[in-house]
């Protein structure tokens, strides 16, 4: 059976007009199929690799070419472009300019453009998010504390760094950055799934709330 898959993989990939992927580009095309995968089943261990290899449009063989196992598979597809993810999203946090006075208005503004991007981040990655946190207990485990604590942390650290700057008091930038990691996942989830959000309003509202209790309230401009 498996070498008749093969054969007919074979014969699909070398059809007119299908051309022939360096080893590169084969890598990425298995890596989206195995992300396509894992999100249908929405389960590591229900996801097989000849589901995968369906996707793909090649054969089982093909893939263990290019990867160990299945568990090399998620790690790639899916836990690697969360965490790059959630790096790309903590380094934008350190993009304050500086250089200007902070003014309530400013305040609100960099707060909002904040929430903005870190809710729009978690849009793209739920179904990731998902799938790693509430998939295999062990990954979650070693995803959360490997990477999720450093992002909350670093998120920590950079609103430190503003406070240094401007020479005022933050309370608690551990909880707050946990604070508004979990508003914003929230309104991503809100943005999904109920239609009826108005979402520009909800960011608006809550980066108001967030300054007034995580952040000193400065004099009016």
């Amino acid at each position: 059976m498996a070498t008749k898959q093969a054969t007919q993989a074979a014969k699909a990939n070398s059809a007119p007009g299908r051309s022939r992927l360096n080893a590169e580009d084969r890598r990425e095309s298995i890596l989206e199929a195995a992300r396509r995968a894992f999100a249908e089943t929405g389960d590591m261990n229900g996801t097989t690799i000849r589901m995968i290899a369906e996707r793909a449009g090649i054969s089982e063989a093909m893939i263990y070419r290019h990867f160990e196992n299945k568990d090399q598979l998620f790690l790639e597809a899916v836990v690697e472009p969360l965490r790059a993810e959630v790096d790309r999203l903590v380094a934008a946090t350190h993009d304050v300019d500086r250089d200007e006075p902070l003014t309530p208005s400013r305040q609100f503004k960099t707060m909002t453009t904040f929430y903005r991007e870190l809710i729009s981040t978690l849009d793209g990655v739920l179904p990731l998010l998902g799938l790693v946190l509430f998939g295999d207990p062990k990954v979650a485990r070693t995803f959360y504390r490997q990477h999720l604590v450093v992002a909350f942390d670093r998120l920590a650290d950079a609103w430190r760094e503003v406070e240094s700057h401007y020479a005022f008091e933050m309370e608690s930038p551990e909880i707050s950055a946990r604070a508004a990691m979990g508003i914003a996942l929230m309104i991503s989830l809100e943005s999904r799934y109920n239609s009826r959000l108005d979402r520009e309003r909800s960011i608006a509202l809550v980066a108001e709330r967030t300054l007034k209790g995580f952040f000193p309230i400065l004099n009016p401009d």
